[in-house]
């Protein structure tokens, strides 16, 4: 089969296109034929292996995976013996592992039926970011219907899941993004948009019960202003911490000041599951959530499109077509 291949960490330089072997599933996995995959700033991290401090997951020298992509929508070639839910045929979207590639394994329990309303180009995109969205949103942040969110980064591949789903779920929202985004933010459902070459959220009147930042440009200190004493400030990404640390210095710093610091909410982890595969499917086919892609490459452009992603100003998800 056709796969995107790595032999060493570096930039979007190190990925081929070349015939490697078709994976085989282990007992609790599907084996999927691709239709659509997605990339995000994850597949960044894995593919220059910075900041150093991952290589211990990843591998020291070079990557263990070294197939990038976890989202995918594609249909059923195989299943492991243990797996009785899911057929031959069947259309699915979830995480898998090495997803740019004609074929992929994945977690039985991290892959759901297509939603039937989207197409699988669209359902290509959807897992990963949705379901981050979602348990950011209601678990992590404990959102209730009234409270007022504020999502930095609406414009971003978990952004836009976060605007429409924080809508969905009954609150008032607002989106922060650049001048060119705005109309789509507020396409999306957000009720104010700021755009942050014009205004800092961090130093504006309003207060919020519940902030999302997908972004970090920020200090933890100063984000936590723009939350309500009793609110949560959720800190789930940083674009700061140097070669080694990397946004895990801001993580650790969000982890030990929410034991003392009532509005700093802890780090949160989002692992693709059934259950949330299907909340997300309810919300698109209650016409609540809709995929925003920015642009979709061919499986041989996968390099262009993790330059693309890596600029920090793609709109919504970048799909790699199998």
């Amino acid at each position: 089969m056709k796969a995107i291949v790595q032999h060493e960490y570096g930039g979007p330089e190190v990925f081929t296109l070349e015939d490697v072997a078709k994976p085989q599933p282990k007992d609790d996995e599907v084996l999927v034929r691709i239709h659509t995959a997605a990339i995000h700033p994850g597949d960044w991290l894995t593919m220059t292996g910075r900041p150093y401090v991952f290589r211990i997951g990843t591998g020291l020298r070079k990557p263990r995976r070294n197939t990038p992509g976890f989202d995918l929508a594609g249909t059923v070639e195989a299943v492991g013996k243990d797996v009785t839910d899911l057929h031959p045929g069947d259309e699915v979207f979830g995480e898998g592992k090495g997803t740019c590639a004609e074929f992929a394994t994945a977690k039985a329990e991290a892959l759901a039926p297509k939603p039937p309303s989207l197409s699988l180009d669209q359902a290509g995109v959807l897992a990963v970011s949705g379901v981050t969205a979602i348990k950011g949103l209601r678990d992590a942040g404990k959102l209730q219907p009234g409270m007022k969110v504020l999502i930095n980064g609406a414009s971003g591949g978990i952004g836009t899941y976060a605007v429409q789903i924080a809508k969905a779920m009954g609150a008032e929202v607002t989106g922060v993004c650049s001048t060119k985004n705005v109309e789509l933010v507020r396409s999306l459902g957000a009720d104010h948009v700021i755009d942050y070459t014009r205004e800092d959220w961090t130093k504006g009147a309003t207060r919020y019960d519940l902030i999302l930042d997908n972004v970090g440009n920020h200090s933890l200190a100063d984000s936590r202003r723009a939350a309500t004493p009793n609110g949560s400030y959720l800190s789930n990404s940083g674009i700061t911490g140097g070669r080694w640390f990397g946004p895990l210095t801001r993580m650790l710093k969000a982890a030990v000041g929410s034991i003392f610091i009532r509005n700093q909410g802890a780090p949160f982890y989002a692992p693709v599951k059934r259950a949330d595969l299907a909340e997300l499917t309810r919300y698109v086919e209650d016409g609540h959530v809709r995929p925003v892609v920015d642009r979709t490459y061919p499986l041989v452009d996968t390099a262009e499109a993790m330059a693309h992603v890596a600029t920090g100003h793609a709109s919504g998800k970048t799909a790699i077509a199998i």
